[in-house]
């Protein structure tokens, strides 16, 4: 996959009915219909698409990412009519998230359709859906006419993208096109969920919150834990589940609490890293109660604390920015385990290595 030719498609998130816009969507759209890899932005994060229905195409995305086979994909659809094509049934408690939740952030665990490929589920009889909101993402899926199976576009484990130019980053040059519409939204990937009779499972916490979730569900909303160490060779029941992801070059110290005691926690953690010789980053909200702020840190001035949702939307900028400002050792608060802070929190673990 190395040494492919990586198209750079503009695309106007607010107008992706210009004339302009248009033309890039068609083009990207051709691609994928082609058996080519697209990166394109969703409400979410930066996806990495291929013709799900297509095995050599899925491969493909495999490949430029250097993902392991036991780590399923997420499949895109434009409309509900696309659903049928890759799954087999669909329950009454599914149908009830999809209609208060699509287009949008969530992704449902659904069975199978004997027609998919078993590449995009792992050998797994379930593969993840969902129909994402983002005006440049619908508009894409639409004109490609196919089912997309797209995890998040950048190498595997490391922190996901939200602009074209993190994609470009990771992956320039090992993929045909990169359709560029912007930032995204919400800035952490989408909630995955399998609704049954007696209840929902969150295998991965996300935009949709749990809160959210059992506002529609009948029973009991329960967080599945994600794959701990030693089952790597196994398939993941659903996708973003292994025990290091979205991680930073830099090693991610984070900090638990809540108060003053979070704080001097905090600041204890800096110091030790400076005592240490090596140089910190800082993932520091706006009015985190800290006085202690070293002059040789590196500070991402990450959003305000009581907005959790502004918190998401910079995460992965914020790693990405300390990486490259070359902080060798990054202390990052942990938000309470609530709303979208569970997302967070999911996130900020795994790219710490954190069972």
């Amino acid at each position: 996959m190395v040494g492919v030719k990586t198209l750079r498609l503009a695309v106007e998130a607010g107008n992706p009915e210009s004339r302009a816009s248009r033309r890039a969507i068609a083009q990207a759209a051709e691609i994928l219909r082609a058996g080519g890899t697209v990166a394109f932005p969703t409400e979410t994060v930066y996806g990495l698409g291929a013709n799900a229905l297509d095995a050599e195409a899925v491969e493909k995305i495999f490949a430029a990412k250097e993902r392991p086979s036991w780590d399923p994909l997420i499949v895109h659809i434009g409309e509900r009519a696309m659903l049928e094509t890759v799954a087999a049934e669909v329950n009454n408690e599914t149908q009830r998230l999809m209609d208060k939740f699509w287009p949008g952030p969530l992704t449902l665990l659904l069975p199978k359709h004997e027609r998919l490929p078993e590449t995009v589920t792992a050998g797994l009889k379930k593969v993840g859906v969902r129909m994402p909101a983002h005006p440049v993402a619908h508009a894409l899926l639409r004109a490609a006419g196919v089912p997309v199976a797209a995890p998040s576009a950048n190498r595997f484990g490391r922190i996901s993208p939200t602009t074209a130019n993190d994609v470009a980053e990771d992956l320039e040059g090992r993929i045909d096109a990169i359709v560029d519409g912007g930032e995204t939204t919400h800035g952490v990937e989408s909630t995955v969920v399998e609704a049954g009779a007696e209840g929902c499972v969150i295998y991965r916490p996300g935009v949709i919150t749990r809160e959210q979730v059992g506002e529609v569900c009948n029973g009991e909303v329960v967080l599945r834990e994600h794959m701990g160490k030693g089952r790597a060779r196994e398939a993941a029941p659903a996708p973003g589940m292994g025990e290091r992801h979205y991680a930073p070059q830099a090693r991610l110290v984070l900090v638990e609490g809540e108060g003053a005691a979070q704080r001097v926690a905090f600041e204890n953690a800096a110091r030790r890293a400076e005592e240490q010789g090596e140089r910190v980053g800082l993932m520091l909200p706006d009015g985190f109660p800290t006085a202690r702020v070293e002059s040789a840190a590196q500070i991402f001035h990450w959003g305000r604390w009581e907005k959790p949702e502004e918190l998401a939307g910079k995460l992965y900028a914020g790693l990405r920015w300390l990486d490259k400002a070359g902080a060798m050792v990054i202390v990052c608060p942990l938000p309470a385990a609530e709303g979208i802070g569970l997302a967070i929190r999911d996130r900020l673990q795994k790219a710490a290595g954190r069972e």
